[in-house]
């Protein structure tokens, strides 16, 4: 049995792997890199045959974990791909619009290049079309929590619930190779938070041979400011009063629901003023709409809230915003407002006009929620840069900058530990991937330290043997 690790490797996003046995191969999600320094990566064929492999078993719908799916399709990929039913409804949408993104800043970037008389580092054409995302979209099957598939003679697998967004999974894959006793593969796919509202918590094991495992915030635990929904309600009060506006990068699915949440329990409770509340992104309206088909997949609190006179995802002032005009017009709007837009890092999208438009102001705040990968706009805006670089041209950056935890969907360290602490003994190795090079040294040094257990830090295009 050998693993591959194809990305997410010392770095956040792209996450691939190939696990292959008894002459079968899967692989394991297929996401965009998005880290400025490892983008041409995406161009790259991916390292193994595309037309070489069985299966794909996908965790979850974040652009890092699917993104590449279009591509890989058009270069030979045809083997059927395995997903929790809310996956296979919301990956239509997030590949149709991650299509019509990459159309659209082709096209732009083509536009300025030939104005400015200059090549980019990059082609000018799009990584993949909204034809190729659409000849993806059939090979998907749905899959339910936990029921084991049989793939094949060697390999099964089980999909358990990672409490980490709307059908987000880890996957439990026995390999029977001839002539071998069965092994246990652990993919923990990204690992949510216990206590997060609408999601269920996080599964749990009692064994598995080897682990592969998500290190996004390896190296420390999320700080505790105190009660989320009281901070973000501070932030947009203290915007307010100054007469600005609370500009927020969330990622379509899950944060901009989490979003929704808070801010709907501070708007029924009078907590915050009456001013607009704009999610500007087509993708995320239709997400919320996924959101609210899948009950079954929501936690017990989220459920109850749906059918109540408060429901989480609808509330006074909330502006669902789809078309490019009524976008638009928010920059005009004069009074203040919440204006919540993707994508979450600020690599692309409408997020990157709204911070055109709003980053100059001294008087506005960039509210961010979520984890920024090192080479991305956002983690320049966090790490305090003076000037940052949109759409061609520099923007100084004098509005006020804020950061809370609390609404992230991965586990800190603390929980990572928690979660590798139920198994009741120890696997043969955990391979630690989805996290910055230091984030993962440091969570590989803490399990040595607090379990005693064997742990890998794989480089890109480690391939490795599990005797």
């Amino acid at each position: 049995m050998k693993l591959t690790f194809l990305g997410a490797n010392r770095q956040v996003t792209g996450s691939r792997y190939c696990l292959e046995a008894g002459g079968i191969r899967l692989m394991i999600d297929c996401g965009l890199v998005q880290e400025r320094e490892y983008l041409s990566r995406n161009w790259d064929r991916c390292p193994l045959e595309e037309s070489g492999f069985d299966a794909m078993l996908l965790t979850h719908i974040h652009l890092d974990h699917c993104g590449l799916i279009p591509k890989l399709v058009r270069d030979g990929f045809e083997a059927p791909i395995y997903a929790t039913a809310p996956s296979v409804d919301l990956v239509e949408i997030m590949l149709l619009d991650a299509a019509h993104i990459q159309e659209e800043d082709a096209a732009y970037k083509k536009r300025r290049h030939q104005k400015e008389r200059r090549k980019g580092k990059h082609p000018e054409t799009p990584l993949y079309t909204t034809r190729d995302a659409e000849r993806a979209l059939p090979l998907f099957k749905s899959v339910a929590y936990g029921k084991p598939l049989r793939l094949n003679d060697v390999f099964s697998v089980t999909y358990h619930d990672a409490g980490h967004i709307l059908g987000s999974a880890m996957l439990e894959i026995i390999v029977a190779e001839k002539g071998a006793a069965p092994r246990t593969v652990l993919f923990s796919g990204d690992i949510g938070q216990w206590d997060r509202p609408l999601v269920h918590d996080p599964s749990l094991f009692e064994r598995a041979d080897y682990v592969v495992m998500e290190s996004t915030y390896g190296d420390r635990d999320h700080l505790d400011g105190g009660d989320t929904e009281e901070q973000i309600g501070d932030v947009i009060r203290r915007t307010v009063e100054r007469g600005g506006n609370v500009v927020i990068p969330v990622f379509a699915v899950d944060r901009a629901q989490q979003l929704m949440y808070h801010i709907s329990r501070l708007v029924h409770a009078d907590r915050i003023p009456d001013i607009p509340v704009y999610l500007d992104s087509p993708m995320a309206v239709d997400v919320t709409e996924v959101y609210q088909r899948h009950p079954d997949c929501l936690d017990d609190d989220a459920r109850a809230l749906m059918n109540s006179a408060e429901p989480p995802l609808r509330f006074p002032g909330l502006k669902l915003v789809r078309h490019v005009d009524d976008s638009k017009a928010i920059n005009r709007a004069k009074s203040p407002c919440v204006i919540m837009s993707a994508s979450g890092m600020c690599t692309a999208g409408r997020i990157k006009h709204h911070l055109r438009n709003n980053v100059g102001g001294p008087e506005n705040t960039i509210l961010f929620v979520g984890f920024q990968a090192h080479g991305t706009l956002g983690r320049a805006i966090v790490d305090g840069k003076k000037e940052v670089r949109i759409h061609g041209r520099t923007w100084p950056v004098k509005a006020e900058i804020s950061q809370i935890q609390g609404v992230s969907a991965h586990a800190d360290r603390s929980d990572l530990v928690r979660w590798l602490r139920n198994l009741k003994e120890a696997p043969r190795d955990v391979f630690l991937t989805h996290g910055e090079e230091e984030a993962s040294r440091a969570l590989a040094a803490h399990i040595r330290d607090a379990l005693g257990w064997e742990t890998s830090v794989p480089a890109y295009r480690d391939a490795i043997t599990l005797s």
